[in-house]
């Protein structure tokens, strides 16, 4: 797994200046069953890894908008990409963020998502903190971002304890993935074989 080591600090502020308001029931609820549906995927016993894969990858497109997210770390050049660009784009953008969950969320199968308390942004836009404790003590801090869409609520972030850092994924892959495209005159090709090449590290560091 690629680590992450540098936080956003700018975007770290920016989410604890907000207003200390509670996030309504639903918003909570809706994250400690889905984020616990998601990780119990990783721990049927039944399942090959391929398997196992498959059905958190099912678990996370429905519970995530990977689609809104992989536009968001792209910024301006998602109004360049043409539409075939954008396909190949979020294809391999689905597929990296997946590996990134599945790996970081892998250490903590079979353990639950305690929801430990939420933040409202804006009335729609809703940060909920939760906790996973794995059977040794060890606890891994997830935040999440929600979106309510008209009573439809879908996660737009997640941040993970990386290496004692909380690290919102869409956030600090938009540094990288500008910067990127800022170097290579907007070269979608560019972006697409970067994303593969850290894929396929996160697959074989999961071996």
């Amino acid at each position: 797994m690629m680590k992450v080591r540098s936080v956003i600090l700018s975007a770290a502020a920016l989410l604890a200046a907000t207003a200390p308001a509670m996030a309504d029931a639903k918003t909570e609820q809706f994250v400690k069953q889905n984020a616990n549906e998601v990780l119990n995927s990783l721990n049927n016993p039944s399942l090959s890894a391929d398997e196992r894969t498959a059905l958190f990858s099912d678990y996370m497109e429905e519970f995530a908008d990977l689609n809104a997210v992989s536009k968001f770390v792209i910024g301006k050049y998602a109004r360049r990409f043409t539409d075939e660009e954008m396909k190949r784009y979020q294809h391999a953008f689905r597929t990296y963020a997946l590996a990134v969950y599945e790996n970081e969320l892998d250490a903590y199968r079979g353990e639950e998502v305690v929801v430990q308390g939420s933040t409202d942004r804006t009335p729609r836009d809703s940060i909920v903190d939760t906790t996973i404790e794995r059977s040794d003590g060890k606890a891994m801090s997830v935040r999440w971002r929600v979106l309510d869409r008209g009573g439809e609520y879908q996660v737009v972030d997640v941040a993970l304890d990386i290496d004692g850092n909380l690290i919102w994924l869409a956030i600090e892959q938009q540094a990288q993935f500008l910067a990127l495209l800022d170097r290579t005159n907007g070269s979608a090709q560019a972006l697409i074989d970067k994303i593969n090449g850290m894929t396929a590290k996160l697959e074989s560091e999961r071996r």
